[in-house]
């Protein structure tokens, strides 16, 4: 027999050598029998639902037939959408991308089918089947390059989302090429987009850059909310942001703050933290925009006590610790800054540290983090948090320290993050050089001991340097 190239042609080898009849293979598959019979004639496209039936009674793997059947749908027969978005869809779930760029790259040759697979792609991306989406995205602002539309903003904003990770360098390459797409976005989508751009370079400690960002989103909240409540009109299809919109206000004030935190500028960090828990000027009262409001005014308590903290305040720390310790989910970010005043002043925190020992190091889902502590923010600080850490316990001579630097190259090596991967080998030369020699001995003991089971990590994060 000659080897079978079609769906149609596999079929009839299978009937062949099951020497089953028609009639036979429609029970055993669910098909109807005359369905099946015009099916292998060629009589009758095949459908996604005869696909499925098809490969199951021949007891195959689901997606076993889908590359041949991008053929199916684009040589034996005319492309119908009826067709191919069920298959877009099943490959999706399959994890078949290689068959949806088989059919977005057919398609796109008629732009028609631009607006079509852009719905597709935008309920992909909101059900999380990101790197499906991320095929139909790409594709379709190739077609619309040209065209500075807004579908073609939504496709770059969506692809900056999906490709922000783990690599702060992926990440700036990903912020750098949305930027040049964010003011073709509607005043909503921009304000998210703002957001999220903050926050990857927040993570890249460009400070400069997050402050021009939150001005602008300070600016066009605020315009937004006195059109808002200045219209005598409200229109029912106006789109509304994915928060209400004096979060963006308060949060421009917040990022701010953040940014003045690392100036070390705390005077006017409290000045934001003020702009941010002042709600006299906001006139929503529903439940989710309370919740809100009561979010900000604990982190402003929260953020008064650091700022005093990291000025140099030692007796404000029992106090900070304490109002931190019943949110779970501060905890971390607070114990972050509390190692980072400990060694800026020199400090002793060992109680601190006993109180709260699950958290050293802390090694939780960084998903797991409400509202304000984005993933890419987190795994910079964890990275910083256990370098830290390292350099307080070698200064207190405890070879812990040695544990907590080797982790920290290991997790900022994961995030490619050269500044933490340099401090840390900057770090271990410092305290090599200053330890006696029974000092040095035990840590090279320490360290080779280490090692062994780390050395492939250890040598990906000095590639960095």
């Amino acid at each position: 027999m000659k080897p079978a190239t079609t769906i149609r042609s596999h079929l009839e080898a299978y009937l062949y050598t099951q020497q089953m009849s028609i009639n036979q293979f429609s029970i055993q598959s669910g098909i109807n029998s005359g369905t099946l019979s015009r099916l292998l004639s060629g009589q009758q496209p095949i459908a996604m639902n005869h696909l499925k039936l098809i490969t199951r009674g021949m007891g195959l793997p689901e997606d076993y037939f889908y590359s041949m059947y991008v053929d199916e749908c684009f040589l034996y027969s005319a492309p119908t959408w009826r067709r191919l978005r069920p298959f877009i869809l099943n490959s999706a779930e399959l994890g078949r991308l290689d068959c949806i760029e088989l059919v977005v790259k057919n398609l796109l040759d008629n732009l028609i089918y631009a607006p079509m697979l852009f719905e597709v792609a935008e309920g992909l991306f909101h059900e999380h089947q990101w790197e499906a989406a991320a095929v139909l995205y790409k594709n379709v602002s190739t077609s619309e390059k040209y065209q500075h539309s807004e579908r073609l903003a939504i496709c770059q904003y969506r692809l900056f989302r999906i490709a922000v990770g783990d690599s702060q360098t992926l990440n700036l390459q990903a912020a750098l090429l949305f930027e040049c797409y964010i003011d073709r976005l509607e005043v909503t989508d921009q304000l998210e987009g703002l957001k999220h751009l903050m926050h990857v370079y927040y993570s890249l400690h460009k400070w400069d850059k997050v402050d021009e960002l939150a001005q602008e989103m300070y600016r066009l909240a605020r315009l937004s909310y006195r059109h808002l409540h200045r219209s005598e009109r409200k229109d029912k299809h106006d789109k509304s942001p994915e928060k209400p919109l004096f979060f963006y206000v308060l949060y421009s004030h917040l990022m701010r703050a953040s940014v003045c935190e690392e100036h070390r500028d705390y005077e006017s960090a409290l000045k934001y933290v003020s702009l941010y828990m002042d709600k006299s000027w906001i006139l929503e009262n529903g439940e989710e925009d309370r919740r809100i409001l009561e979010q900000f005014q604990e982190w402003g308590t929260a953020n008064t006590l650091l700022y005093r903290m990291m000025s140099g305040d030692y007796g404000v720390l029992p106090e900070y610790v304490a109002y931190i310790a019943p949110h779970a989910n501060e905890i971390f970010v607070a114990l972050y800054h509390i190692m980072i005043s400990a060694n800026r002043f020199s400090w002793n925190v060992d109680e601190i540290l006993e109180q709260f020992p699950s958290y050293i190091p802390y090694r939780t889902n960084l998903r797991d983090f409400g509202l304000l502590h984005n993933q890419q923010i987190l795994a910079d600080q964890y990275s910083t948090f256990l370098a830290e850490l390292a350099l307080y316990f070698l200064r207190h001579q405890r070879q812990e320290g040695i544990g907590f630097l080797l982790q920290s190259l290991e997790t900022s090596a994961k995030i490619k993050s050269e500044s933490i991967i340099i401090k840390c080998v900057n770090l271990f030369e410092q305290f090599r050089q200053q330890a006696s020699e029974d000092q040095t001995e035990q840590y090279k003991l320490l360290i080779g001991e280490v090692q062994e089971s780390n050395d492939k990590k250890i040598d990906h994060a000095s590639s960095f340097v």
